[in-house]
């Protein structure tokens, strides 16, 4: 799926489910949340940190689709065409640096 089509979802279960989408900062607000989310799974699963007695950590894939989501929620509030952006982002990325990760030796 490409993203104008998950963006088109997304505001589509907006428009069905949502009533609205919330404002900018409550946006950012739940993204910031559901980052911590994932920060805290990943923490305990693939960092030093250990879980409490008796916690369940919820599932990273079920985590990053919420920030996932939230994410197209704000870019879909604030008018962001996510793969135009994307898409012109990866061309600067390819540009600058189609060669410095190959040539940094703390890589190698």
């Amino acid at each position: 799926m490409e993203l104008k089509d998950l963006q088109k979802k997304v505001d589509d279960w907006i428009k069905k489910y949502g009533v609205r989408y919330f404002n900018e900062l409550t946006n950012m607000a739940q993204l910031t949340e559901e980052v911590g989310e994932v920060a805290r799974i990943i923490s305990r699963t693939y960092g030093e940190q250990s879980t409490k007695p008796g916690e369940k950590l919820d599932d990273l894939g079920e985590e990053l689709a919420d920030v996932l989501f939230v994410l197209i929620c704000l870019a879909n509030k604030t008018g962001v065409d996510l793969e135009k952006s994307f898409k012109s982002r990866m061309e600067k990325k390819t540009k600058r640096d189609n060669k410095r990760h190959h040539t940094n030796k703390k890589l190698k």
